[in-house]
């Protein structure tokens, strides 16, 4: 992820010890630094991480009023003037400093992170893809329950037309037909207790992900926190204390917009009332846009400023597809014939030969990525076969509406001649 990219932006005051005064100008949030550059002469004034900061406090003094205090190692920095208020920086900074902190423990992690092998970067991706595959196959799982409760609507369907067609047989039968009472003797049979498994269906659906969220209704310029959970029927916003602030089912939701990797906006249009919009914000987004993509992926649109995190995923050092596979059994491979180079060939020189060896993998690494695979290969036959179940359920689906159409157009017939 860039980390230059712009989360958030607003218009304050800072104060400047050196000279003893304010000075406007903007406060830039990114994903790992706080930023302050001056309007008049663009400097900037303000640049430290946010894993260097101790401290984020609301205060104020006998000259200004209203201020946001920002206590970073033994430096403490004064803003004020913040538009379009102070609890909104201070609800987004201090959710974006926690989860960094949560996240990745400073810079510490990140030192690490830069030390690590070719084989780690690779399990990483492998786990990142398995993850993934988990996701799809939890939201294809509630798919196939959808289709199975769609089976038995229709199958009831089919036998309340029975009945229907018994009755009407009773009523077109002349009055001294001898056996007219028996029609009657097939009563609706025991059936109520499917439609209690379908209403049950939903409680027992499981979490995909939930992660914190900063949360802005429509255009109110408050924000609160709170929490995004995401099902495979839909998603679901609530505040801090699990109470459900909205659910949108999936055939509810009319348009998601990326407005950057950190930020997104739900949306639900309406005839004649104003349409039910929540913005939301998080550090954890980036985590939850491949989800919403995957579920809503006509209905998903990524604005300018999160088109370069699509091409990002969609490279090869990130893609979580074919690449990822072909990388693997590579690797695997030159652990597996340690005295030959990895994909090596006659023609290379020194310094491809030398590289490839520096990325070889410990045997320990190579069984960890065995295990990931292994368990990817059953996941993809799982999803393959539960795919090729849905295509079958589609058709019975189609075959079973299309045989109703053709019912129902015959009992009206047959109603009107009554008639």
């Amino acid at each position: 992820m860039n980390e230059d990219i712009r989360i958030h932006s607003w218009p304050c005051s800072y104060y400047l010890d050196t000279s003893k005064q304010w000075v406007s100008g903007r406060l830039l949030l990114t994903p790992v630094a706080i930023k302050f550059t001056a309007d008049k002469t663009g400097e900037l004034l303000v640049n430290f991480h946010l894993s260097s900061i101790s401290e984020i406090k609301k205060e104020s003094s006998n000259l200004i009023f209203s201020s946001l205090t920002i206590l970073e190692k033994s430096t403490k920095h004064w803003f004020s003037s913040l538009q379009p208020n102070r609890n909104v920086v201070f609800n987004i900074l201090e959710h974006f400093w926690r989860e960094r902190l949560l996240s990745s423990q400073g810079s510490g992690a990140e030192a690490a992170a830069l030390q690590s092998t070719k084989g780690k970067e690779l399990t990483g991706l492998l786990t990142g893809s398995q993850k993934r595959l988990e996701d799809t196959a939890k939201v294809l799982h509630y798919q196939g329950e959808q289709f199975d409760n769609i089976m038995r609507g229709l199958n009831k369907i089919e036998g309340d037309m029975d009945v229907a067609d018994r009755l009407l047989t009773e009523l077109e039968s002349p009055s001294w037909w001898p056996f007219s009472s028996k029609l009657w003797k097939a009563p609706l049979e025991t059936k109520p207790k499917e439609t209690a498994t379908v209403s049950d269906s939903k409680n027992q659906e499981g979490i995909i992900i939930r992660i914190p969220v900063i949360i802005t209704h429509r255009t109110d310029s408050n924000v609160k926190p709170g929490k995004l959970t995401l099902f495979a029927s839909g998603l679901e916003i609530s505040d801090c204390n699990s109470q459900v602030i909205h659910r949108f089912e999936s055939k509810d939701v009319d348009d998601i917009r990326v407005h950057t990797p950190y930020e997104i906006s739900v949306r639900q249009r309406f005839i004649g009332k104003p349409d039910t919009s929540y913005r939301l914000l998080s550090a954890k987004m980036p985590e939850a846009i491949p989800i919403l993509e995957m579920q809503f992926s006509k209905k998903i649109q990524f604005l300018e400023d999160a088109l370069g995190f699509v091409g990002a995923r969609k490279s090869p050092q990130v893609d979580l597809g074919t690449s990822i596979w072909q990388a693997a059994t590579g690797l695997l491979g030159g652990v597996v014939q340690p005295g030959s180079p990895v994909g090596g060939g006659e023609g290379m020189d020194n310094d491809q030969v030398q590289l490839q060896k520096q990325e070889k993998i410990s045997q320990e690494e190579a069984k960890e990525l065995k295990q990931i695979l292994k368990k990817l290969k059953g996941l993809a036959l799982e999803t393959e076969a539960e795919l090729e179940r849905q295509d079958e359920a589609l058709d019975s689906i189609t075959t079973s509406v299309d045989r109703a159409t053709l019912n129902i157009d015959k009992q009206n017939r047959r109603i009107k001649k009554l008639t």
